[in-house]
Formats: structure tokens, C-alpha cells, sequence
């Protein structure tokens, strides 16, 4: 075991102060029992062991036992052979004995304390692997291992979200991807649409074009494919173009506030939206005809129809957004000194335009891959039967061979420096531009351009061994010993843009060609002038542009509102709440194996709604929950429903002292009931705890109060209200005991392997009445 430094607490506040003291949790555990905590330290299960560990038996005072008028306390620090041992406990709190009782082994019971069994860590196998070997969602990881693993003995009733599963975790723009597919299942597709445009308003743009990082993180793809999280995406892009009345509304108020926006692009659009919802009345400035940025006039017609970016445009006009097109900031147009006066804030989302080029002789015959698709139209007159060369290994470089071979290119070749493994250009737009016929010319580079009689003719390469150094910087080396010529009738340059920055007139801090940024907040040196996308980063993704601009729009809100930050987002706080009441959906059909069709109704059902399905194996959480206890911390005092409701509900330097639990009424009967393997030292598979108050009616009793609460089952103790409102007023039968099981298991959602438990829970409710 690692070394760490031991601190024996003499009192609550010393151990608080010790815990605020640390940035994180990871690095300080504090002790109440040490049987949890042996084993996680022992066994390494965390990615990071703690530097310091608090002990807190050492704390005089925290093990008692009181009765105080009709409330029942006690210390965070008494131990479970101390419940069960006490006299009040026995006489008013039987189930809590009960409970308590059966509890590990008597050595564990010794040592083991309330506070301490109420926190312990989950005991699902692949948490607790030894060396941390499956780095989970409760972890900090993006996959939980039981969902396609081995879940014999987890969660009946569904997940909870304890952090962002991978895909959410790999997209650029944090979209709520499993949220929407849930959505989609149940048939709320509105609540679906609006969901994503939470954190993308351009669904019917990205549905296209992104990369899809997503699904190259998909836990799915380790089963058999991943979800077309694209196809779903798509989907609902077209379905909001489709009702923009519903879900792309002009705000209610309008706020006097105004800002503007230089660049019409992805990056522009969405700060534009998101601050049109914030109320804020906007202009977006553009020096094209048209808006769109690269959607407009850098990606072809066959990856993305111009007609969809009209119904974009049109739909953030009808939200109130002005655009002012054909509009030049800068020297020959506005300037900046001009907006900043007139708005109350600006945002720069010029983009990157400018095609790099090459330095070698007779240049000239060189032509720009991205003007030739700005000006796509024109080109498709003059490249039939031509015999077209590439240069450039990205996505721009694969839509201009693309196009050129759609257009009537005689021969299509493609060169690049990177070998097929590091292009940057997406796999499966490579293999497009294959099937095509397109020739690829990996780990090639420009040499020598030949001409005749002023004609260009060909192209010659040489072969590129490294294209950085070992620094990791950019400095291709080449083996002169190998060259290739190809006839060319026309060259065209695809290897990266620069940005057009004329406009920032010396006023904007610039470096290397990009203008720099503060990365949290997207706030450049110039106040209230902010800026983000291609602008600041260099050429990227669409999702990286639209997150840039909701995040600079966020940004400009709290500069405008005077306000630092918002806290919470409304997606953080909305997966917050779903961990207090309800479970995510976990569907059987999911875990079936299936071909991925891109069908939208098939592919939200293969979704795995990834989740923490590992359940809470405290014997004396459900009982704490059944007898409506609350959990006094160094802080505040907690209702039991909403202690094991919340993942995060303890702060830093938050410590449980005390579990008060108000007496029964009287008469009522408790019982806990535990289904284990083995009687001693095994966590329950199923529990259940339950307390029933009866009025005698003749010789039958007649159910007048129910409070029924499953143990093991869910990732948190799970109160069955359902159960409850069944049984009030029924007579106790066994036919009873039978439709009130029924009843309990309606909502189950088993898992592959742990359908059994749903019968346990069955019998367990039958022999409680």
C-alpha cells in the first residue's frame, strides 16, 4: 500500500479544515471505519491514491445512542454491533438492528460504523478492480463495464448519469447525446430537439458534416457497431428546420443591449442564436453574398445541400438575427473602431480563407483548393476531361478530388505527406474518394513542376519519410532517391488555410496569424470585443466552431449582464435532477446484437444509454429511507430521500456527525428482509425494508399505511410509491401480497443476465405481509 499521510482528527472542524485544505477528494480520504477504505487503498481501484488520510474514530463523542423527544440520534461514528446491541434500537427501531445484524461478519460489524455504511463506495467488480483495471463512469471514466459485461447482480431499474458518457465526452460541443436518444425512444421529439439545441443549434448542418467523434468513442462499437449517432442527428435537424415556430422562437424580451457579429460562419451562427435567446438584439456582418461561411462556399453540394443552409439562415432571421451581407470589415469597409461604438459588444468569427501555398519555382501553375469551392459553379465548366492533381491530405483536399472526379476529371490524383494511417482527412471520405477511382498518393511530396512551351505538363514528387521532426514540429524530410512525375493539366493546393486578419488594425492582439484569446472565456485584450472558431484556433471542425460561439455567447452574456458566470448550466442541472427521482432508461433490446441500418427508429433503440447501473449496497440505506430519517452533516441537515438521491450531495469539506430518525408510529411493524448467497460477510443481491401500520376491521386488517423500500436493486435505494398507493385500504392476502409484487416489478427494466432478480424482489414482498 502507498504511503500516506495520517492525521488523527481530535475534533469535526480540525477534519474539515483538513479536507478544505485539498483541492480534490482524490487526494483525501477521510477514515470513519477503515473496512471500506482498506480495500479500496490496498487494492488500488482509483487511478489516483490519496496523499492523506483523516481519521475520525479518533473524534471524541460521535458514537451514541439517544432517544431525544421521540427522535431517535445517532452518532456518525457508532458501530453496527452498537445498533444492534442497544435497547432502544431493539424495542422501537427493530429493522434497524435488523439490518445492522446482517451486516459482513462480527469482526467487520465491530469496526464498521453508520456513517461509514452509508458512504461506502460501490461494490460493483468492475469499480472495485484491483489497479483501477476499468476505468468506469463513477470514475471519471466515459464506459460502465457491466452494461455489456457482467451485470448478474446489478441494477433492475435503470442507471443513473454520475457523468458524461463518451460520446457527450468527446464532442467538441458537449452535445446531451444519450438525453436525446432517450427522448427519441419514448417519442418526444420535440423534447429531443430541444435538447440538442441546448448545445448545437445546427443539428441539420453537423448531421452532414462533422466528423462524428462520437461515434468513434461509441461503447457500442466494442460490442458490434457503434449507434449512427449522425443518422438521429440528422433527423432532428430536419425536423426543427421543419417547426422553427415551435423551437426556434424570438425571445419574448428583448434586451437593449446589441451585439455584432463579424463572420456569418458556424462559429458566427451559433453565438448568434444563443445570444438571441439570451434576448440580446443581434447583427451578423459578412463580407459574401451569402451566409454560411465554409457551409455556403467550402463544403460541396454532394456532403451538404445549399438548400438546408437557406432554411438555417431563414430560421435564425425569423428568431429577430439581422445579417448585413456583402459587408467588408476592415480598411475598405467598416471598421472595428466603428462596431465597438455602435454595439454594446462584438464577436469575430472571420474564419480561416486564406489557401497556404507553396515556395517553389513556377508557382504560378498552382491554383487554391478552397477557391475553387467558393466558386464551385464556374469550375464545373472547365474541368471536364482534365487530368486533375490534389495536393493536400485533409478534408478540403477530399472535397476538391471529390468534386473534380464528380465533374468529369479525366483522372483524379491525390498526394499527400502523411502516410494513410495519419491523414487528417476523415476514413471514410477517404474511402469514398477510392471507391471514386481517385488515386492516393501517400507520403509524397511537391518537388518539381515540368512545363512545355510555357504549358504545364507535369508534376513531379519525391518521397516523404518523415513529416515532423523529433520535436514533434512540422519539418518534412525526404528521400531524393525516390521520385515519380504525373502528368498534370491542373494543380490544385489543398494543404491548409490562414486567416485574414486586415481588420484587427494593430487594435487586437494577434500571434502567428491567429488572434488570441482567453480560453475560458473567449475574451481577446480589447474590452467587450471577443472572438472564436478558425479565427483563434486554425482550421477545425464545425462542432469546435459552434462550440467557440456558445461559448463566447455565454461569455458576452455575463459581460453584458454584469454577471461572472451562471454556475450550472441548464444541462448540468438538468442531469443533476435526473439522479433525485428518476432512473436513465436501460432497454433489453439494446443489448442484442445488431447491424447499424442509420434508420433513426433502429438506431435510438441500440443505444445503450450509457449510465451507472451498479447498485447501492448499504444494508442501512433503505431502512434509513423507510423510517423517513435525516442525515445532520458539519453543514446542514439532509432528508434520507435526497441523501441517496444525489451523487455529489456532500461538499468538500463536508462530514456526516449524526442520523436522527423519528420514532415509528406506534403499533406499525418494520421488517428488513436481505437475499445474499451466503448468510455471513455477502451484500445483498435484493433487500427489502418495509413498515406497515394496520386497522383492524373485524378479523381481517386492513392496510393503512405502507412504506416499502428495495434495496440492491437500483443504483440508489428505491422507494416504491406505486406499491404504497396500491396497498393502502387492501386487506392483507396472500392474493394481495401477489399483485402488490406485480406491481413492483411493472417498471423493471432487467438487465442480460439479471432477470432472476426481479423474482426475488416478488417473493420478498410476498413474505413481508
Amino acid at each position: 500500500m502507498k504511503n500516506f499521510k495520517y492525521i488523527a482528527a481530535t475534533s469535526l472542524q480540525q477534519a474539515a479544515s483538513e479536507l478544505a485544505k485539498e483541492k480534490s477528494k482524490k487526494t483525501i480520504k477521510v477514515m470513519a471505519g477503515g473496512t471500506d477504505l482498506l480495500g479500496t487503498l490496498k487494492d488500488k481501484i482509483h487511478p489516483e491514491l490519496p496523499e492523506t488520510v483523516v481519521d475520525l474514530k479518533t473524534i471524541p463523542g460521535l458514537n451514541y445512542i439517544r432517544e431525544d423527544k421521540k427522535v431517535l440520534r445517532i452518532g456518525a461514528l457508532t458501530t453496527l454491533d452498537e445498533i444492534i446491541s442497544n435497547k432502544i434500537v431493539k424495542e422501537k427501531f427493530i429493522m434497524l438492528a435488523q439490518a445492522a445484524r446482517t451486516v459482513a461478519s462480527p469482526q467487520i460489524r465491530n469496526m464498521g460504523t453508520i456513517g461509514g455504511n452509508i458512504c461506502q463506495e460501490p461494490r460493483c467488480w468492475y469499480y472495485r478492480a484491483p489497479d483501477n483495471q476499468f476505468h468506469c463512469l463513477r470514475k471519471g471514466g466515459t464506459k460502465c463495464g457491466a452494461a455489456l459485461g457482467d451485470n448478474r447482480y446489478h441494477s433492475i431499474f435503470g442507471a443513473v448519469r454520475v457523468g458524461n458518457p463518451a460520446c457527450t465526452n468527446s464532442c467538441p460541443g458537449n452535445v446531451e447525446i444519450a438525453p436525446y436518444m432517450s427522448q427519441m425512444r419514448s417519442k418526444k421529439t420535440v423534447d429531443a430537439a430541444a435538447t440538442i439545441l441546448l448545445n448545437n443549434p445546427l443539428p441539420a448542418m453537423t448531421g452532414r458534416v462533422c466528423p462524428h467523434l462520437c461515434e468513434s468513442a461509441c461503447n457500442r462499437k466494442d460490442w458490434d457497431a457503434p449507434v449512427s449517432i449522425r443518422s438521429v442527428e440528422s433527423f432532428l435537424g430536419d425536423y426543427i428546420l421543419a417547426n422553427t415556430r415551435k423551437l426556434m422562437k424570438a425571445p419574448k424580451k428583448q434586451k437593449a443591449q446589441t451585439v455584432a457579429i463579424v463572420g456569418a460562419g458556424p462559429a458566427g451562427l451559433s453565438a448568434a442564436y444563443y445570444l438571441r435567446v439570451q434576448g440580446y438584439r443581434v447583427t451578423v456582418f459578412d463580407k459574401m453574398a451569402k451566409a454560411g461561411g465554409m457551409l455556403t462556399y467550402g463544403i460541396p453540394d454532394y456532403r451538404l445541400a445549399k438548400e438546408l443552409v437557406i432554411k438555417q439562415i431563414n430560421a435564425l432571421e425569423k428568431m429577430g438575427i439581422k445579417f448585413e451581407l456583402g459587408v467588408e470589415i476592415g480598411p475598405r469597409g467598416k471598421t472595428l473602431k466603428e462596431l465597438r461604438k455602435k454595439f454594446s459588444a462584438l464577436f469575430l468569427a472571420t474564419g480561416a480563407w486564406k489557401q497556404k501555398t507553396l515556395k517553389m519555382e513556377k508557382s504560378e501553375h498552382l491554383s487554391s483548393g478552397i477557391d475553387f469551392l467558393v466558386n464551385i459553379d464556374e469550375q464545373k465548366k472547365t474541368i471536364k476531361g482534365k487530368k486533375i492533381v490534389v495536393i493536400g491530405g485533409g478534408n478540403v483536399a477530399i472535397d476538391v478530388a471529390i468534386s473534380a472526379k464528380k465533374f468529369g476529371a479525366a483522372s483524379v490524383v491525390m498526394a499527400c505527406l502523411e502516410d494513410r494511417a495519419t491523414m487528417p482527412a476523415f476514413t471514410e471520405e477517404i474511402e469514398e474518394a477510392l471507391s471514386l477511382g481517385i488515386k492516393l498518393m501517400n507520403s509524397w511530396g511537391p518537388h518539381n513542376i515540368i512545363e512545355r512551351d510555357g504549358k504545364l505538363t507535369e508534376i513531379e514528387f519525391v518521397r516523404c519519410l518523415n513529416v515532423f521532426d523529433k520535436e514533434r514540429r512540422f519539418n518534412p524530410s525526404f528521400d531524393q532517391s525516390q521520385k515519380e512525375k504525373i502528368a498534370a493539366d491542373q494543380i490544385i493546393l489543398a494543404i491548409g488555410q490562414n486567416t485574414d486578419l486586415c481588420y484587427a488594425d494593430k487594435m487586437v492582439r494577434v500571434e502567428r496569424g491567429l488572434i488570441v484569446v482567453d480560453a475560458k472565456s473567449k475574451a481577446t485584450n480589447l474590452k467587450g470585443v471577443f472572438a472564436g472558431g478558425d479565427v483563434t484556433h486554425g482550421p477545425a471542425s464545425v462542432i469546435d466552431a459552434i462550440a467557440a460561439g456558445r461559448l463566447a455567447a455565454s461569455s458576452i452574456d455575463s459581460f453584458l449582464s454584469g454577471t461572472k458566470g451562471k454556475g450550472k448550466t441548464k444541462t448540468q442541472a438538468k442531469m443533476i435532477a435526473s439522479n433525485l427521482g428518476e432512473f436513465l432508461e436501460t432497454h433489453s433490446s439494446c443489448y442484442n446484437k445488431s447491424e447499424r441500418t442509420g434508420e433513426v427508429a433502429t438506431e435510438v433503440n441500440r443505444c445503450l444509454n450509457c449510465g451507472c447501473i451498479a447498485v447501492n449496497a448499504s444494508d442501512l440505506a433503505p431502512v434509513l429511507l423507510a423510517l423517513d430519517a435525516k442525515i445532520r452533516t458539519t453543514k446542514k441537515v439532509i432528508e434520507a430521500k435526497e441523501f441517496f438521491s444525489a451523487e455529489q450531495i456532500l461538499e468538500q469539506d463536508e462530514i456526516v456527525r449524526e442520523i436522527e430518525i423519528p420514532t415509528p408510529e406506534f403499533g406499525s411493524e418494520q421488517r428488513y428482509q436481505k437475499f445474499r448467497i451466503r448468510n455471513a460477510i455477502d451484500f445483498p443481491i435484493v433487500s427489502l425494508a418495509t413498515v406497515l401500520s394496520y386497522n383492524e376491521k373485524g378479523k381481517s386488517k386492513i392496510i393503512a399505511n405502507a412504506k416499502i423500500v428495495l434495496g440492491a436493486v437500483a443504483p440508489l435505494p428505491l422507494r416504491m410509491y406505486e406499491v404504497e398507493k396500491y396497498l393502502k385500504g387492501q386487506s392483507t392476502s396472500e392474493e394481495i401480497a401477489s399483485m402488490a409484487a406485480e406491481v413492483a416489478i411493472k417498471e423493471a427494466r432487467p438487465l442480460a443476465k439479471n432477470r432472476f432478480k426481479m423474482q426475488i424482489v416478488k417473493v420478498l414482498l410476498k413474505r413481508a405481509f
